[in-house]
């Protein structure tokens, strides 16, 4: 090791401190060290038979582990040398010595900090996650299971929620309320990932959370702590807690029907999972819960507001033309909602359709009292941004009136089947380039146009504009070859095939 130092370095010529260290994976004093002792000193260092142990012919591939797994353990090192070097005989005592005495001197990746956690406080923090099991036997059938499992940090005390469908904002709000009752009472704060049920964006840290869960959370009166993404080990207990429920309530089990598997998980949650000796508090988890964390618990009462959207709001799936039916008759849903299902709900002589995944109203209708009527919005089967007329006007209104009518006549003419997606091209093109006057009047002159083509003149306008302004008049003549305005040819060709511009190009 030592004169692989020596030769790297050079004597000054060779790769600096830094870079030797990262190379060989040793600290920078370790280099300076050896690089300050004379040839004497080396020369005694390796004569020194006894300094030398067994695993210094290993340490190359030990400081390896110990730079890409720092958390490696002592056991799993010593498997994998033995997995390297079957003939190795070393006891784990003397790997850790040696490693402990490596890591003095290698440089290796920090360490993670972690905030300490608060689950030595009762009645504080609810840990929530979500997961799901396919092939569970139901019915003589096999189904998917959602579920949504709640740990309390101090108690462990589990509860579990289940789900036929994927869990949306109603029915997520509606497991915390069946949660909070079984547990008889709620947490101060209660900790997610970042499903979308719970935080709808992050950015810099800073949450836009689900404003239909964000209200419920502010009425029952407990904190949203949403963990940073993909960081499982900030709310390890649940994830724990999930693995628990599939593989050991879920798992290998056939079940007569839904109601039976409801029966099951309460049964499992009251005579298994919460009555087992916890391997981490040494206790059951009920038993502790009763006897320190139920009185800290805050009072729980189902919202008002909640009881009666649940007996107001129903369910209805929206078909493919956008209707849903309701008291024999149908209704519109938006564009966006075609195949999926809302939620539906009478106020104030209106019939109020709801997103299932965020609470939010999304369209509104006057209630028929006939039968058979069809009502619609309008607005419901148009999508405002992309509407051929507002794309001409948008565009007429950047261009002027009759150049840009010129222009989407043009683009009609040439491209009749797709003049929508033309138009929404065209105007993308106008609102990140816009338009040179010259050019604008060089394009109303030809016979046939595509939004292509326009984008290919705007590029050549953008690398020579100096050519289409000087020579605009000698554009339907081609100029000598050889001559000032010969680059033109690039402007006149841009609608020919590729391969001939490029020719007339390259003379």
């Amino acid at each position: 090791m030592i004169h692989k130092i020596k030769a790297l370095y050079d004597e000054g010529r060779g790769l600096g401190i830094r870079a030797i260290a990262r190379q060989l994976g040793l600290s920078r004093n370790t280099v300076k060290k050896y690089l300050r002792m004379d040839e004497a000193a080396i020369a005694h260092q390796q004569s020194d038979r006894g300094r030398r142990q067994r695993l210094d012919d290993h340490r190359v591939y030990l400081v390896h582990l110990l730079t890409t797994f720092p958390e490696l353990s002592t056991v799993k090192v010593l498997r994998k040398l033995r997995e390297k070097q079957p003939e190795l005989v070393m006891s784990e005592r003397t790997v850790r010595r040696y490693l402990r005495r490596l890591k003095e001197t290698v440089a290796v990746k920090p360490r993670r900090h972690y905030e300490p956690v608060l689950d030595l406080v009762p009645g504080v923090q609810c840990q929530v996650d979500g997961g799901e099991l396919r092939g569970v036997w139901i019915g003589g059938v096999e189904q998917v299971v959602y579920f949504v499992v709640f740990v309390l940090s101090y108690s462990r005390l589990m509860y579990v929620a289940l789900s036929p469908t994927p869990v949306d904002t109603e029915t997520f709000i509606g497991m915390h309320d069946a949660a909070f009752r079984y547990f008889g009472g709620c947490p101060e704060e209660c900790v997610y990932d970042q499903a979308k049920l719970v935080v709808l964006h992050e950015q810099y840290r800073e949450l836009e959370l689900n404003q239909r869960f964000h209200a419920y959370a502010t009425a029952v009166g407990f904190r949203i702590h949403a963990c940073e993404g993909y960081d499982p080990e900030s709310k390890g207990k649940v994830e724990a807690g999930v693995k628990y429920v599939k593989h050991n309530a879920l798992y290998g089990e056939t079940l007569a029907d839904w109601d039976h598997l409801q029966q099951h998980i309460a049964q499992w949650l009251d005579e298994i999972a919460n009555v087992r000796i916890h391997g981490t508090t040494g206790e059951p988890p009920r038993p502790r819960y009763e006897r320190d964390e139920r009185r800290h618990m805050r009072a729980y009462l189902t919202p008002a507001y909640l009881a009666q959207e649940r007996l107001a709001q129903e369910t209805r799936q929206v078909d493919k033309t956008g209707l849903l039916s309701w008291k024999a008759n149908k209704y519109s849903a938006p564009l966006a909602y075609q195949r999926a299902r809302v939620g539906v709900r009478e106020a104030g002589g209106q019939l109020v359709l709801g997103d299932l995944e965020t609470g939010q109203e999304i369209a509104r209708h006057d209630l028929r009292r006939g039968q058979g009527e069809v009502i619609k919005n309008t607005d419901h089967y148009r999508d405002k941004g992309e509407r051929i007329a507002d794309l001409e006007a948008a565009i007429r209104h950047q261009l002027g009136a009759e150049p840009g009518s010129t222009l989407c006549g043009l683009l009609k003419q040439t491209n009749p089947r797709i003049y929508k997606d033309q138009l929404v091209g065209l105007n993308a093109l106008l609102k990140r380039h816009g338009m040179p006057p010259v050019l604008l009047a060089r394009l109303c002159d030809r016979p046939a146009l595509t939004t292509r083509q326009i984008r290919d003149y705007l590029d050549a306008y953008a690398a020579h504009p100096e050519r289409l302004n000087h020579d605009l008049g000698a554009l339907g003549q081609p100029p000598p070859l050889g001559s000032e305005s010969s680059g033109l040819i690039r402007y006149a060709g841009i609608a020919r095939p590729r391969q001939e511009v490029d020719h007339d190009h390259h003379h």
